[in-house]
Formats: C-alpha cells, structure tokens, sequence
C-alpha cells in the first residue's frame, strides 16, 4: 500500500501554471500514470452488460477506490472495530489512534498548521451547511452581502439562500466572462458597496471546469473586509492544494471525490476562525461538560464533531491521501493537464458538439460539459453506455441556474460531461470520442427516417 507522504514544499505553489510548452513536456513523461496506476483500481478490469469493458469517464461525480482504500476500511471492521475517544481497551484505543491519525493526513495532504483545523463531515454539503449556520447565523446581518458566483453548485449555493433569508442578508451573484470563467471585474465592482461579508466559490466549476484566480479573489476579500470559502471538492483530488498559501478561511471537500470513500467529507478553517465559532449540532462528543441546565463546548475540532463519527470512513479517507500523495499531487496535476486538452480537442472536432467553458491553452480541469445539436444529453449518456460500455454524466450536475444561462431558450437545462482521474487513459477518451460520434450517427438516421 503506497504510504509516502508528499513533503510541505512539495505542494507549495498550488496557484503557479506552468507555460503551454513546459506543461506539455512534463505531461509527455507523465502520459504512461494511468497505466501505473489502473492495476490498484480493481473495478476497472470488469464489464458492464457482460460483454463491454467498462470505460468510466464520470470521475467529477464520484472516483473509484484503489484497494488500499477498501482493504483498510475492511482491516477495521475485521481487526479492531470500536467506537473512538470512549473506550480504554485494546480495540478502542487502536481505532481512535487510527482515526486521529486520518485526521492528521488530511491535514499534511492540505499543508494545514495543524490537524485541529480539520473537521470531519458527512461530506462538503454538509460543511458548507456547517460553516454557514455556525459562522453565518451569527454573523450576517440585515443589509449584509453574502457572494457566490453564478456556476456554483447547489451544495454552495442552496444553504446561503436559507441563510440569508433568515439573517435579512442579500445574497449576490458574480456573472462569467466571455470565455466563461468567473468575471473578476464584475466581483470587485459588488464588493464596493462595502457590505460584503462573505465571498463563497467553486475553487474549480464542475461543469465548465474553470479554475477560480484564488490570489485575487482573496485580495479582493481583503479590501472589503470579507472571509472567503473555497468549495474545492473539484480541486482537491486533482492537484496541490496549499491552505497555507491559499488565504482563504475555510475550504470544504468530499472523501468520494478523491480516491476515498462516500459519507465522509471535511472542512478545513483557519484555527481561530473556527474557536470563533459556536457548535452546530450538540450531543455526544463535542461537550467539555454537561450539567442539567447548561454545557461548556469542547475545542475545534470536536465541537463541531456531535456523536460517534464515521470512523471507518475517516480512516478510508487517510489512506486515500496516502495514495494520492505517494503519487505525488504535482504528478496528478501534470497529466491531467495533459489529459484535458486531449479531450477537448478530440471533442472539439466532433461537428455540433458545443463544449462549455474557456478554450485551451487556458488550464482547465479534465473533464467536459457539452450538448450536442438536436440531441437530449441523457439519450446520448444512455445509448453511449448501453451500447459501448462508456459511462459518462448527463443532467444539470447541480448547476441548474448556471445551465439556464449556458442553454438556450426551448433547449433542456443539461448537458452531458465527461470527466477524467489519475486512471484514465486516452485510449478511454479515443473510445468515448467514437462512442459519441456512433451515438450521433445513430440519432441522425433515426431522424431523417421519420
């Protein structure tokens, strides 16, 4: 099981893209990682529909697990199943070494000061949700502005809604440029008025792949005085990711996105904006003490930690940082670059496929938000999967009101995406790339027969 750690200096420079040249050079030494790596992905090997090879191009969703993740989780329940922070013999104290011990590889995995500024959640949902009824309850006020840009995900979107609602706070929407990447100008043209007090974003958009300039997102924060959440479910798993270096005050990502397992996710927030911060839910865990008419509250991260936590989850997510810092961040980061320019530029051959989100050689993520001409997303997932094996997203992706500004009039709010990992290869694209044309072919006759 891979278990070398990436040193601090290692994942420094998340921000730093690399020219087009020298990107391309790094990615010609790194173009044979999916093939290292496939083999600890047993799921890859089978087929779906008993005679197709599976071709799984919808890692934005949901990543598959290598066996070192599932054997670890599986050790747990056959070797030293307890319950944590509860127990002096053997098996708990095995279990809550080994569940601290997670929490101190997301911790490393990030660059963060200190494992106390990691919290384990169900998943990023719920850490936005944390973050906005702990920090934003007590917070945000009537008059206040809460900003959040027009592609950002439901998980991001929906509880600042509930939020701001409650408070009497006006929630804002920072639109796209032409080349469909957040509009800075337009940021730092709200953030004027003085009011805002919260600048909530996508660190990369799951559906047209944009990676948000964090640098001057957070000096835009500064001059008008507002904390910065970074949802970075889609950043996380795909390159370094530096909080150190960031500035932002609290990021938010999910196990199952990076080689971990579902039902847990985490946020990480700089130390002393999290003792700030009330607790959520109370119970089990996150008391220092109880009486019958009041309690005191435990220090972050167990104040926000109510009842016994997913354990064997959190020890799954541990070793899936492992994994992925054995490999190195910088490694993944490179040939995914690699990666995202061969699919959009095998996509963008496809006559009537339109391709969200800016063109190469902007760095984009590796993955492809697209509509075909006259063609419902979901048919073409469809039919691409049953007939080819090539498993591809199709739907809003939860970015329903940035699809109702990318879709035009009279056409479904959704688009079909193909996204791609460490184990992806671009015989995978070249096959999806001819599923898809097959797809096209298919609907076309269908059509000029009716």
């Amino acid at each position: 099981m891979p278990a070398i750690s990436t040193p601090p200096a290692a994942r420094k420079g998340a921000g730093h893209v690399k020219t087009r040249a020298q990107a391309t050079s790094v990615a010609g030494k790194t173009q044979d990682l999916a093939r290292r790596v496939r083999a600890d992905f047993p799921i890859l090997s089978r087929q779906v529909y008993e005679s197709f090879p599976l071709v799984y191009l919808d890692s934005a969703a949901t990543s598959q697990k290598p066996r070192c993740v599932m054997e670890a989780m599986t050790d747990y329940y056959m070797q030293y199943n307890s319950n944590v922070h509860r127990g002096v013999h053997a098996l708990s104290s095995q279990a809550t070494e080994e569940y601290e011990t997670a929490r101190s590889k997301v911790a490393d995995f990030l660059n963060a000061e200190t494992d106390r500024e990691i919290v384990f959640t169900r998943n990023a949902s719920e850490a936005v949700n944390l973050v906005a009824y702990s920090w934003g309850l007590e917070n945000l006020k009537e008059g206040d502005q809460v900003v959040l840009s027009v592609m950002e995900h439901h998980s991001n979107l929906v509880p600042w809604q509930i939020i701001c609602k409650k408070t009497g706070a006006k929630l804002c929407h920072v639109g796209m440029t032409e080349d469909e990447e957040l509009d800075l100008e337009q940021l730092e043209e709200i953030t004027k008025s003085g009011k805002t007090k919260l600048i909530a974003l996508a660190h990369v958009s799951n559906t047209l792949g944009c990676i948000t300039p964090v640098e001057e997102v957070v000096k835009i924060a500064k001059n008008c005085g507002a904390k910065v959440l970074l949802d970075a479910c889609q950043s996380v798993p795909h390159m370094p990711v530096d909080v150190q270096t960031l500035g932002v005050d609290w990021i938010v990502a999910s196990a199952h996105k990076m080689c971990g397992p579902t039902g847990i996710g985490f946020l990480w927030g700089r130390y002393d904006v999290l003792e700030s911060m009330d607790p959520w839910m109370g119970g089990g865990e996150m008391i220092q003490d109880v009486y019958l008419d009041h309690s005191t509250y435990a220090e972050p991260p167990s104040r926000f930690e109510a009842g016994t936590p997913a354990i064997c989850e959190a020890i799954g997510l541990g070793i899936a940082c492992d994994y992925l810092s054995s490999i190195g961040m910088d490694k993944v980061h490179e040939y995914e670059k690699f990666l995202s320019t061969y699919m959009y530029e095998k996509l963008s051959d496809i006559d009537g496929v339109h391709i969200y989100g800016p063109k190469p050689p902007k760095e984009r993520a590796a993955l492809c938000a697209f509509n075909v001409e006259g063609i419902h997303p979901t048919d073409i997932a469809t039919i691409m999967d049953q007939t080819t094996g090539v498993a591809i997203r199709s739907g809003h992706h939860c970015t329903q009101p940035l699809h109702r500004i990318l879709v035009s009039d009279g056409q479904p709010f959704a688009s079909a995406r193909a996204s791609a990992y460490l184990y992806t290869t671009t015989e995978d694209i070249d096959m999806f790339v001819s599923a898809l044309q097959n797809t096209m072919s298919f609907f076309r006759e269908v059509e000029a027969s009716l």
